[in-house]
């Protein structure tokens, strides 16, 4: 039996991630040029919502890499050097 929809590529899936995650990094980029100089309140929770979005999407998109044979290992420099 062949399935209606088979099994994405992981590859497609990691593109899919990375797009998401770009469009949240856009949308943060958006609401700071329109930031006004004094934020209030809501912009506070607005600016918390993007990046906890961005955050979720970076996860999405490292688990996808991941997925796809792409691990690396930390990307901060050693402390011994």
């Amino acid at each position: 039996m062949t399935d209606l929809y088979p099994p994405s590529d992981d590859r497609e899936l990691l593109r899919q991630a990375a797009a998401a995650h770009t469009a949240a990094t856009r949308q943060v980029e958006a609401f700071l040029r329109r930031l006004p100089e004094v934020p209030d309140p809501a912009d506070v929770t607005e600016y918390a919502n993007l990046l906890t979005r961005e955050d979720q999407t970076r996860g999405e998109r490292d688990a996808a890499a991941d997925a796809a044979g792409l691990t690396i290992g930390s990307l901060e420099p050693d402390q011994g050097q």
